[in-house]
This record gives structure tokens, sequence and C-alpha cells, in this order.
């Protein structure tokens, strides 16, 4: 059953796609990071991210500092809600440096 997930790579790469499996959205020598569950808030603009990879747990935003994201998401707010109580959400837009790729 395919379910929207997203993937975040070692070199800053943000994925995501309807896939069976986070395993799925990786290329070839990619190393992923972490990983979760999305989906699109049209009413604030935002790209909501959740959960976590059950192969690659939880996005691991700490070590990145350049998010390359597909430029077709340009202009989408993107932000990480944690699925716990001690967690503030992560605002991915405001804390990390957007690089939009094609």
């Amino acid at each position: 059953m395919t379910l929207p997930k997203f993937i975040i790579t070692m070199d800053g790469y943000f994925r995501l796609g309807m896939v069976n499996q986070h395993k799925d959205l990786l290329k070839p020598g990619d190393q992923c990071i972490g990983g979760g569950y999305y989906h699109f808030d049209y009413v604030t603009n935002r790209l909501v991210l959740d959960r976590s990879s059950y192969d690659f747990g939880l996005p691991k935003w700490h070590l990145l500092e350049v998010l390359r994201v597909p430029s077709y998401y340009r202009g989408l707010r993107i932000v990480y809600q944690y699925d716990d109580r001690y967690h503030d959400d992560f605002v991915v837009s405001d804390e990390l440096m957007i690089e939009y790729v094609d």
C-alpha cells in the first residue's frame, strides 16, 4: 500500500512521494538520515511532516545546514511536527537554509 512518505539524506536532499517503503525514495549512494510522512495544508500553505520512518527513524535535522528541496515546493512553509508532548514543532523553513533544486 502506497503512502505519502519523505526522507532526508546526509547530503541534504529532501525526497517525498507515494511509496510502499521509505527506501523506495533512495537513489544509489544515498545515506538516509531519517524520514516520515507528509501532507499538504493548503489553507496555511504548509508542507506538514510528521512521524518517523520504520527503517530510518526520526529525521536527524541537526545533521543538516542546508535542505535541498525540489523547486516544485517553492513557497510552501515546511514544518515537522513531533508526535510527543516534549518537542515544539520544528519549522524547517526557519531553521535550515532551503536550496531549491530541479
